[in-house]
């Protein structure tokens, strides 16, 4: 077990994730200066082809334009508050985002789910290891951010159970700096 290393806890874990359905992406291959990129920059932190992609097919019925007026809505989420952020962005994950357009002449609302509850298949499940994020002049990289649809909703932070300094309470502080330095994963 010495020869036990984060990085090989790393890999186990996306694997896992992949035997799940998970599809495997490495964060600096889709970075701006990446390989393929899909981010216009670090600062970039939802994926926002891969959700317009998913929107469009989960809902189908509802103007492109209308879906990123939904997208956009999903982004303007910005309180000082990470407790506020992440209740915003929860009720629109689990209630849909509402939006109105014409349509034969006649004003029609409706709503643009960002994840299809009643059928799984149609979304989009991705585990990126090393995906830099920069936010107010600070660089981190979680070990693993899983994404549906596009959307970061899971960031974890492995440790080494062979280091004797790497503890749950050091994982939780390190999560705890993301989250003071770096709100958005945390809500956006």
């Amino acid at each position: 077990m010495n020869n036990l290393t984060e990085d090989k806890i790393e890999q186990l874990s996306i694997n896992f994730l992949k035997e799940l359905g998970y599809s495997y992406i490495h964060g600096p291959d889709i970075a701006h200066d990446g390989n393929s990129p899909e981010r216009s920059s670090y600062e970039e932190i939802i994926l926002t082809s891969r959700l317009r992609q998913t929107l469009a097919r989960i809902n189908p019925t509802i103007p492109a334009d209308s879906r990123e007026e939904a997208i956009k809505e999903m982004q303007r989420i910005s309180s000082p508050e990470v407790i506020a952020n992440n209740e915003s962005f929860h009720r629109i994950l689990t209630e849909g985002i509402k939006v109105s357009y014409q349509k034969e002449g006649h004003q029609r609302g409706d709503l643009v789910w960002l994840v299809d509850f009643n059928n799984p298949e149609n979304n989009e499940f991705l585990v990126i290891n090393q995906y830099t994020i920069v936010e107010n002049a600070h660089n981190k990289r979680p070990d693993i951010i899983l994404f549906v649809n596009g959307i970061p909703l899971v960031v974890m932070e492995l440790k080494n159970p062979t280091n004797e300094s790497a503890t749950l309470k050091s994982a939780y502080q390190q999560l705890d700096t993301y989250k003071k330095n770096h709100s958005r994963p945390f809500h956006l």
